[in-house]
């Protein structure tokens, strides 16, 4: 985990010492892969971990957060930098903070520091290539970390919940190691 670790940190590294002056359509495909990308790669942890009740949270946090961003775009309908419509808030930032806030939450800020950088360049490029208002970005981002807050909980690897059942009945199952 610890060699992932790192080449998260060197590749976050690199996609911050990126020319601010790219182009718009080079800001705008690294926001797309950004935003879709980082709830992906919480995703593949969360998978690799084994971690089934984290699927349901990482769910749970992502639509949330998009939901809340989809209501409040269509309800006060701002004007892009670009001209274009329905700019507050940024949902590719939603997105990616909440992959990234889910994982800081879930698995604790080494595992989610990487991405927490990598979200925030995400919410750099949305303003770079003129989709986004600073502020923007910010509420985009604070939709996505407060809905990991709220929906995703600490991974207790030494507690484990299990529910099972036949047509005879069923059982709820908990374990904890000390």
């Amino acid at each position: 985990m610890l060699k992932y670790l790192k080449i998260i940190t060197f590749s976050t590294g690199l996609l911050l010492v990126t020319p601010a002056h790219a182009s718009a359509k080079f800001w705008q495909t690294y926001a797309d892969i950004g935003a879709i990308g980082i709830p992906i790669a919480a995703g593949a942890i969360t998978l690799a971990r084994d971690d089934r009740p984290g699927l349901k949270q990482l769910a749970l946090t992502g639509a949330s957060g998009i939901l809340l961003t989809e209501a409040l775009k269509y309800s006060i309908d701002s004007t892009r930098p670009n001209g274009e419509s329905h700019s507050f808030p940024s949902g590719h930032t939603t997105s990616a903070f909440a992959g990234a806030g889910y994982l800081r939450v879930r698995y604790g800020w080494r595992v989610g520091l990487p991405f927490e950088l990598l979200a925030a360049t995400v919410g750099f490029a949305r303003v770079q290539s003129r989709d986004h208002h600073w502020y923007d970005v910010v509420a985009g981002a604070a939709i996505g970390e407060g809905a990991a807050q709220i929906f995703t909980h600490r991974f207790n690897a030494d507690t484990r919940v299990s529910l099972a059942g036949d047509s005879q009945g069923g059982m709820v199952y908990f374990a904890t190691r000390f």
